[in-house]
């Protein structure tokens, strides 16, 4: 059976994250992602984790400590757009995932933006270590979400091809702007 874009995602991330990387979840949400990056990094790895809202914060929280997996974990309540403040060396991060939008049952207008999503692209690229990947949740069926999805697939159609592969997976038949995954791959 073909696997949906989130599930494929994660597919993505268990052949290329490994015990003791260092990983960043762009978009922490409800958590699903970071825990799923703390997994696989373990606790020799490190997981930095950046949302606006506190509802998140605290959802992914909880979501760590029940599964126990909260040593590699820093959680920022800020934006995406503050990637490039970590104290990271180029190419030393495994993978980096957004989810784009608005947080499962929370505010519906607080959504993620085209300038800060692409500043944080922008930001991660440098970052990835050779085979690491950017993997981009683009769920746009709400007001905002075309003019973001536009904004990243502009960016990322642009990236160098002898640098980054950069894929497109989703379901083209299915009624009300499926979500797609973007995966960018460091070459």
């Amino acid at each position: 059976m073909l696997q949906n874009p989130l599930q494929f995602s994660h597919t993505l991330l268990e052949q290329t994250v490994k015990n003791g990387d260092t990983v960043i979840d762009a978009t922490v949400g409800n958590g699903h992602d970071t825990l799923k990056l703390a997994s696989l990094v373990q606790s020799e790895g490190k997981v930095y984790g950046y949302d606006i809202q506190e509802q998140a914060i605290e959802s992914a929280k909880l979501k760590l400590e029940k599964a126990k997996l909260t040593k590699p974990i820093e959680l920022m309540l800020k934006g995406h757009e503050h990637i490039s403040d970590l104290p990271l060396a180029d190419s030393s991060v495994s993978a980096v995932v957004f989810n784009l939008g608005y947080l499962p049952s929370g505010d519906k207008s607080i959504i993620t933006t085209p300038e800060t999503t692409v500043s944080a692209i922008k930001s991660s690229l440098p970052l990835l270590k050779k085979g690491g990947l950017i993997l981009l949740m683009i769920y746009h069926g709400h007001e905002g979400g075309k003019e973001e999805k536009d904004a990243v697939s502009d960016c990322v159609s642009q990236l160098p091809q002898k640098e980054f592969n950069v894929l497109r997976y989703g379901f083209i038949n299915q009624k009300n702007t499926p979500p797609f995954l973007i995966a960018i791959e460091k070459k």
